[in-house]
């Protein structure tokens, strides 16, 4: 059985629900629509591609995730190349005008070698001039101090089950890793569904070594979905890089 927190079909068959469209989604699919070859990775359940199709995309739309259980969910729609892996076991070469990494996944590479490579392979992924745009929890804003049992999120799935989902994350280690147990219930299920996942966060002077070290630099950068621009309290750093 796979260690991935993802990929379980209970945790997909969920996964929308509480995650459901927003902001950061908006963000990204203007992106997409105004390149013709996209690379999502971390695709998950590919919300994301399904959307810019429904808007007209007509061009390339390729989602990679390591997790099984999550592309089963993005397979519903076949007008869109689907691959099982992430950037350690498939290479693209220049073949895409964007490649993204949405919904946090940036922050799922834990180390300094993991985050470097990542990045190396969406570098070697673009085109001459193409961008690379992925996002990562400002650590100035201490988002796991929200990650309590007393903030529940609730949402109804679309069978119409009332869910609750509640964290439980431990403060940051020196390297930035934040442990997180999700504890998701509903009064129609006998037990709960536990999901147990770490974090990374950095500021954006590290991400900025790590992305020289992979040869790209940022050529844009938000602290919020908005494109407002990054200050030390916002709650994102949104980045925009190109091969240098």
């Amino acid at each position: 059985m796979s260690d991935n927190p993802y990929d379980s079909p209970a945790v997909a068959a969920l996964y929308d629900t509480l995650n459901p469209w927003g902001a950061c989604d908006d963000f990204y699919l203007d992106l997409v629509m105004g390149a013709s070859r996209v690379l999502d990775v971390g695709c998950g359940t590919g919300h994301l591609l399904h959307r810019a199709r429904e808007h007209g995309h007509t061009g390339t739309l390729v989602g990679v995730d390591p997790a099984q259980a999550m592309l089963e969910v993005a397979r519903a729609r076949t007008d869109i190349t689907w691959t099982h892996g992430d950037l350690s076991t498939h290479a693209w070469e220049g073949e895409f005008d964007l490649v993204t990494m949405t919904g946090h996944a940036f922050q799922e590479l834990r180390t300094d070698t993991e985050a470097t490579a990542a990045l190396t392979a969406m570098r070697r992924a673009l085109a001459p001039g193409a961008l690379a745009a992925f996002e990562t929890r400002n650590p100035a804003a201490r988002a796991w101090q929200r990650w309590t049992t007393d903030h529940p999120q609730h949402a109804t799935t679309s069978q119409g089950v009332p869910i609750t989902d509640v964290n439980d994350a431990t403060p940051p280690t020196p390297e930035g890793s934040v442990s997180l147990t999700s504890t998701t219930t509903s009064p129609a299920w006998d037990t709960p569904l536990l999901t147990h996942s770490t974090l990374r966060f950095m500021d954006a002077h590290h991400l900025d070594r790590l992305l020289r070290r992979a040869g790209l630099g940022a050529v844009e950068r938000f602290g919020d979905w908005d494109r407002s621009p990054l200050t030390p309290d916002s709650p994102e750093i949104i980045t925009l890089a190109r091969a240098i």
